[in-house]
């Protein structure tokens, strides 16, 4: 976001009020929207406006954890939801999650089967999400002042030579992967020992950091007031694109693939709007809008084959298989493991 992962506040980019109706006081007919924060070009929202007389209420989020409190509230029925693959899981889990009919959907055609299969994780069935976005969790780093060979390992994030220097993610999976992977364990563990270990060893690293950031990272690195960051791939590739110095290393011990998919939850009022939203944002000219303005790794292999081969060359944004193969997706935790990850982020966070 996942992911550029996000505003720190919800924005509303095309209404300010909710009705959760199948038409707004005006008449017309609406779709109502929860999406990542900087993650659907506002252009591309404003064109299928203009396609389908539909008006498109459209909030954003910051993490899949407010996206969940949002959603569970239960003041808004919203029709479409983005977001990661773990929380997904847990809404399919909870039946809060609507299958999908991909009849309905021709331009589905154009996502990658390979990405699709990836998805069986947290979509066994692949009934229930369309895929939007992928990418690794990795380092950012400043090529004048970090020697690039040490980036192959997460160790350099515990090197004292960057203290004040170095920027983790503000989000407590992404934050507890590094000393996970490090330590050699799953990214998905919910053993007690295992996530101690992982946060006597954040704690050991807090007297190093800048700061915990989220959609600022790439902003940080470029202006240079860090040396090294926890990124995702896409605000990793947006950074280098302001500034020659940095590069990009998924370490060797491993990381975290994400995949941010379009689900359809149980509050889905208006069931036919969605899924014309769904088509035409699978649709060869849009998907590369979205694309160009988020700039993370597009399953829409009718984009992906008219990109320039300079762009599909490009490791930050399409992986190498051999990464792929060396990360894991996020699964759900159960409500013990929630409970524990957040005490734990509590106490790495209130010291």
């Amino acid at each position: 976001m996942k992911k550029f992962y996000l505003l720190l506040c919800s924005v509303l980019f095309a209404a300010v009020s909710f009705t959760g109706c199948g038409n707004s006081s005006d008449g017309k007919e609406t779709l109502t929207v929860l999406n990542y924060g900087k993650y659907f070009d506002p252009d591309a929202l404003k064109q299928f406006e203009e396609e389908t007389g539909i008006r498109v209420e459209y909030e954003e989020y910051e993490s899949p954890e407010e996206m969940y409190t949002k959603y569970k509230a239960g003041s808004i029925d919203y029709d479409l939801l983005c977001t990661s693959d773990y929380m997904i899981q847990k809404l399919i889990e909870e039946e809060e999650v609507l299958e999908m009919n991909h009849d309905n959907i021709p331009s589905y055609q154009n996502i990658d089967q390979n990405i699709i299969d990836a998805s069986a994780s947290f979509d066994p069935t692949h009934q229930y999400t369309l895929p939007y976005f992928y990418g690794t969790v990795g380092i950012l780093y400043n090529t004048d002042e970090v020697d690039a060979s040490k980036t192959n390992s997460w160790d350099i994030l515990w090197d004292s030579e960057y203290e004040g220097r170095i920027i983790m993610e503000n989000s407590v999976r992404d934050c507890f992967l590094v000393p996970l992977k490090r330590l050699g364990y799953s990214l998905n563990t919910t053993n007690e020992q295992e996530l101690n270990e992982a946060l006597t060893m954040l704690m050991d690293q807090k007297p190093l950091i800048y700061a915990y950031f989220v959609d600022e990272t790439g902003d940080e690195m470029a202006a240079g007031n860090a040396s090294l960051a926890v990124v995702y791939s896409g605000e990793a590739a947006y950074a280098k694109s302001l500034s020659d110095n940095l590069a990009y290393s998924v370490p060797k011990e491993g990381s975290n693939l994400w995949i941010d998919s379009w689900f359809i939850p149980k509050t889905c009022k208006n069931m036919e709007n969605a899924e014309k939203f769904l088509d035409f944002l699978c649709q060869e000219d849009i998907a590369r809008k979205n694309f160009d303005y988020v700039y993370y790794a597009t399953p829409n292999t009718a984009v992906y084959n008219n990109l320039d081969d300079a762009i599909k060359k490009d490791t930050i944004i399409f992986p190498d298989q051999s990464v792929l193969e060396n990360c894991e997706v996020y699964t759900s935790l159960n409500e013990e493991g929630t409970n524990l990850y957040n005490r734990l982020w509590k106490e790495l966070k209130s010291d």
